[in-house]
């Protein structure tokens, strides 16, 4: 008697198909998880341990509890400088990086020739190696022969000492700061590129001039762009060194007013080689930097719109 062969239940093949895709998705997934896992999720939790202990890299830990913290906010002057000058940093670079990079953004998005190559430029500056930059800010800033004095002196300005005076290094700093807009400026200009142009055009029929469409129109739908450069620059102010340690070095000169908070924990895990302190300064930068981005999401929700949120 002959056999029949009966066809494979189509729910069979189906699953085994869906087996198949989920191997390949963790076995592509899988690299990304190791390295995260290694790399971050390992030295964060390496250095909350070590922030409860008294560790060098010639010595093994030993658990000393909160003495680490309690050295910071009671016996270490230098930590509070360090603080003082990153908080100063952040209030005036972080509101006057969006600033000048919505501005940039606002000129870039004129249609006007070779605005591609404006672009480029503007964007390239901000790729430049951060040493080799700080460098050619130190020389246009020096107080004699300097482009910056030089451009004071011939409005009748006699310029300041910038990085050698310490009342004038931070806002020097915070100048120096601006060189790296264009990249927040893409950002904006991406943004400026999704607001719709038949939307201003409506507005300006009805009679909006351009202060009321740029502040109605484009600064609402611009918000997400605001939260996500705001969030970005705050994190980056807090975390600034390059600059600061090729004007000021470790010890922050001229008279600390250079010593930003990342120099402190640089100095002293490896001028130190106070491992268990640097870790318990770097718990509180991160406690620190969280706690200021919840507040900033919390606060969001009063002034970022997306999309069909705009108020009338």
């Amino acid at each position: 008697m002959a056999k029949i062969a009966l066809p494979r239940p189509k729910g069979s093949r189906s699953s085994k198909l869906r087996r198949h895709e989920a191997i390949a998705g963790f076995a592509f997934v899988l690299p990304w998880v190791i390295s995260l896992l290694v790399f971050t999720a390992y030295p964060v939790l390496a250095s909350f341990y070590y922030s409860f202990t008294q560790y060098s890299i010639v010595q093994a830990p030993k658990w000393v509890g909160l003495d680490n913290y309690a050295t910071m906010f009671t016996a270490d002057p230098a930590f509070k400088v360090s603080v003082y000058n990153s908080a100063y940093y952040a209030f005036l670079a972080v509101p006057l990086g969006l600033l000048s990079s919505l501005g940039l953004a606002l000129l870039l998005n004129m249609r006007v020739r070779f605005i591609g190559g404006y672009r480029t430029l503007f964007y390239l500056a901000s790729l430049t190696p951060p040493v080799a930059g700080t460098i050619i800010f130190i020389i246009m800033f020096q107080p004699r022969g300097g482009l910056i004095n030089g451009i004071l002196a011939f409005f009748g300005i006699q310029g300041p000492a910038w990085f050698t005076d310490p009342n004038w290094s931070k806002p020097g700093l915070v100048l120096l700061s601006l060189w790296g807009v264009g990249a927040g400026s893409l950002i904006f200009l991406a943004g400026l590129k999704d607001i719709p142009a038949e939307l201003l055009e409506a507005a300006s029929i009805d009679g909006a001039n351009t202060w009321q469409r740029f502040w109605r129109i484009t600064i609402p739908l611009l918000s997400p762009v605001i939260l996500y450069n705001l969030v970005t620059g705050v994190i980056a102010s807090f975390q600034v060194f390059t600059s600061a340690m090729v004007i000021g070095g470790t010890t922050g000169r001229p008279q600390e007013s250079l010593l930003m908070y990342f120099i402190h924990l640089y100095r002293s895990a490896f001028r130190y080689f106070n491992m268990g302190y640097a870790s318990a300064l770097a718990v509180v930068l991160f406690i620190a930097v969280l706690l200021i981005t919840l507040l900033i999401f919390r606060s969001a929700t009063r002034w970022v719109f997306y999309e069909g949120e705009l108020k009338n």
